[in-house]
């Protein structure tokens, strides 16, 4: 442990006393030698040995204060594996301030949690110090502009290397064809002496960091293995006869040399497509956007906009903003933001969503959100954080890679000993040990998880799934028990007439009735009412006398008639039975209907008809729980809603279990119920009260379309309320994962068997540098093949 001086910011203090009571709090913390608190300025001195600044936050947090956070992103270069990857976070964690920070080798970047005003330029030094490059993300380059150049160096430094190789390789398939004839020996040190030190020199430069830095990486096995066999050539010539032409190495070391960085070359390239999801976000951000003012249309920055800005939309356009429609109607393509592959219709009091496309109307907007705000932003965000979070098992390879370049150096020096106790040559030693450091591939290691999680997410984002951490993405392939919420998850959420009976058989004059009464309402019954009169087709005569009857219903006049719309204490006050509707009344009301009478209260009292009114279900909702039951998931149904409500819904579905009439505050009760019976647990819904519920579960799933409490509570946000994605979500999870086991497998094979081989002999340097270069291009492609992944049909 080492020791700590820095300000922690603290909030949560309104007195005196709060400090104090932070003060005492934070000198029982082992190792604290001081603790200052400021009240005026919320930050607390502290001067520490053997202190953890997880210690000290946890001490802030129990008693009863917080300590604020910020997050910075960092562009990092320099990096070759695994353990390049952890030498940097190993770094940064050094630095006071930094409460937390993960490294991603493929998409190189560094997500840092930081406390207090931590100095960027500290975080860069302290990276260079480690012997790698850093900037922050938000310097004025682009981070795409930088790839774009460093792709174009390596292709031209793997072209050139190539091309100076491949003379030196043509006298040994020679060779294998029988044919013996050799390059003069300066030809070959022209040809291989470029390629060593100037296109090579990366490698030397990165070896030389790692080795002041305490700590090997690919590239020390690389700059150790080629020099050897270069050495050795030089020492074979020198050491020669003058007219003998002794055997050279030279071959060999930039062969090594010009595959490596072919495969770096190619690994590059792969590693951007598996980003390419958030590129394909990121493009669909207008840059500029129509503003009308007083009726005047004026061409301006999306950087200029405010809020309640009215924004001109032509057709064909993209959205520059998310808003509310003001004038006009049109469809929306909302492909790439929520995966909806039908245009969405579009009319004033809608919502619009930045980066749609406009379809063939003008549309007048206002401006609801800008910025970061937006939907896309927070979209990109929640990709860009699945994609730089580490998953569960990457741990296990973070602890293999400290260790793996240390052990490669050990094989090499016993592999180099073992051949001369044998009687062996020094050259053939050599080139076995040679062949051992070249084969070694923690690069492969490294690339494994984070390559497939970034195509996994990537892909699951295009098509409306949004997986907000690793974590998440892991647990969900082994999910045994999904769990859904009723009203707005499997159900829309609004009422609609499931049932009607008319007592003289005309079941539409008993609507147009109902709708009549039923104008100008804004009740939620009302509207279904009306919305079936649209759908038949029905003309609503209007009334009059409308009045609300509290608690009832409604009353108005038609023709000379008394007509009244409304529950069953409506009819009792008026004196009705329902006669040869009790029984239908009854059977609606144990499948949970609300019923609705419609009577005639003068000048012939009498029923009219019944109608029941309940929930329909979302389309798709029968596929989904079909698609889990046949991947062997049992499906839960946990609604507050009465139980024949309930039960009418699960047997429509094909649902396994039923938990009816839970209040909010037991529905996690229910889930951690189930996790006790040996479940893996995923909770899908979309409304407040489910939040709970949704954090109880292993992995929680929110419907688009739901309140950002519960998409806040889940690990994965759903787009579209299609209820089709939850299966379609799981799907990628097991693919995601079955892609992480299948790199791992292959990254640790490679060398396995590789190792091994290259110690007895049985692999040349070429072969093994060869072999080296295609372990990590085979890791990341065979993780870009999940995106040809689509949901299915």
């Amino acid at each position: 442990m080492a020791s700590l001086n820095l300000d922690l910011p603290i909030s949560g203090m309104t007195c005196a006393s709060c400090a104090g009571r932070v003060e005492r709090a934070l000198r029982k913390v082992p190792g604290v030698q001081s603790a200052t608190v400021n009240l005026a300025n919320e930050q607390a001195r502290i001067e520490a040995n053997d202190a953890t600044l997880p210690a000290l936050i946890e001490a802030v947090e129990a008693a009863g204060y917080g300590v604020p956070s910020r997050t910075l992103e960092l562009a990092l270069g320099g990096m070759t594996c695994a353990s390049c990857a952890g030498r940097i976070e190993r770094a940064l964690r050094k630095v006071p301030g930094v409460r937390d920070v993960t490294v991603n080798l493929a998409s190189e970047r560094a997500h840092l949690e930081l406390l207090g005003d931590v100095d960027s330029a500290t975080l860069v030094q302290a990276v260079e110090a480690a012997g790698y490059q850093a900037r922050p993300l938000d310097d004025a380059q682009p981070a795409e502009d930088l790839a774009e150049k460093r792709l174009r160096h390596e292709r031209w430094s793997a072209l050139l290397a190539l091309a100076l190789a491949l003379p030196l390789v043509v006298p040994m398939i020679a060779e294998w064809l029988g044919l013996h004839w050799m390059l003069p020996a300066w030809v070959q040190f022209l040809l291989a002496t470029p390629v060593q030190f100037i296109l090579g020199a990366r490698f030397y430069v990165a070896a030389w960091k790692a080795v002041k830095a305490g700590a090997g990486n690919m590239d020390l096995l690389v700059a150790l293995g080629t020099s050897a066999g270069y050495g050795l050539s030089l020492y074979q010539w020198w050491a020669a006869p003058a007219g003998v032409l002794p055997h050279l190495y030279f071959e060999a070391s930039a062969v090594v040399i010009a595959l490596v960085l072919l495969g770096k070359y190619l690994e590059s390239r792969a590693k951007r497509q598996t980003s390419a999801a958030i590129r394909a976000l990121e493009a669909l951000r207008p840059e500029r956007a129509v503003r009308v003012v007083d009726g005047r249309e004026e061409d301006v920055a999306i950087a200029a906009l405010r809020l309640g800005d009215q924004v001109l939309v032509k057709p064909g356009e993209r959205f520059p903003v998310d808003g509310e429609v003001l004038e006009g109607q049109s469809h929306a393509d909302e492909a790439l933001i929520s995966g909806e592959s039908l245009p969405v219709p579009k009319r004033p009091g809608d919502t619009v969503t930045g980066g749609a496309i406009n379809g063939e109307g003008r549309l007048l907007v206002r401006t609801t959100a800008l910025g970061g705000e937006t939907v896309l932003a927070r979209i990109i965000r929640l990709v860009e954080d699945a994609q730089a979070a580490k998953a569960p098992i990457q741990k296990l390879v973070d602890k293999v890679s400290q260790v793996f370049v240390p052990v490669v150096l050990l094989i090499a020096v016993l592999t180099l000993g073992g051949w001369l106790l044998v009687g062996a040559e020094l050259e053939t030693a050599l080139i076995n040990a040679v062949a051992v450091l070249v084969i070694a591939c923690p690069c492969a290691l490294g690339l494994a998880t984070p390559t497939a999680i970034m195509a996994g997410t990537g892909v699951a984002a295009q098509h409306g799934i949004l997986i907000k951490d690793a974590e998440a993405l892991e647990v969900a392939h082994g999910v045994t028990a999904v769990a859904f919420d009723k009203t707005g998850t499997l159900t829309s959420g609004t009422p609609r007439i499931a049932r009607l009976a008319a007592v003289d058989g005309d079941e539409s004059a008993l609507l147009a009735l109902a709708g009549a009464l039923q104008r100008g309402s804004e009740h939620p019954l009302a509207k279904a009412v009306l919305d079936s009169c649209a759908e038949h087709g029905i003309d609503v005569p209007a009334i009059q006398d409308s009045q609300a009857l509290a608690g009832r219903g409604i009353a108005g006049s038609l023709d000379g008639r008394r007509l009244a719309l409304g529950n069953r204490r409506l009819l009792e006050e008026s004196g009705l039975e329902p006669d040869g509707l009790a029984e239908s009344a009854r059977a609606w009301e144990a499948e949970g209907r609300t019923l609705s009478w419609l009577i005639e209260q003068a000048p012939h009292p009498h029923v009219l008809g019944l109608f029941a009114f309940g929930d329909t279900l979302k389309p798709g909702a029968d596929e989904a729980v079909a698609r889990l039951n046949a991947h062997g998931i049992r499906s839960h149904l946990i609604t507050g809603d009465n139980r024949g409500s309930a039960r009418v819904v699960a047997e429509a579905l094909g649902i396994d279990d039923v938990h009816a009439e839970v209040l909010p505050a037991d529905k996690a009760a229910t889930v951690a119920s189930l996790k006790q019976g040996g479940a893996v647990v995923a909770m899908v819904g979309d409304g407040i009260n489910d939040a709970p519920a949704l954090a109880a579960a292993d992995v929680g799933i929110a419907m688009g379309g739901g309140t950002d409490v519960a998409m806040h509570a889940a690990g994965i946000t759903l787009m579209r309320g299609d209820p089709r994605l939850v299966p379609a979500a799981l799907e990628i999870s097991r693919r995601t994962y079955g892609k992480i086991r299948q790199n791992l497998f292959w990254a640790f094979i490679y060398n396995l068997i590789g190792i091994p081989l290259a110690a007895f002999g049985l692999l040349s340097p070429v072969v093994a540098g060869a072999a080296m270069a295609l372990s990590s291009v085979s890791v990341v492609s065979n993780a870009l093949l999940l995106k040809t992944w689509k949901p299915e049909e």
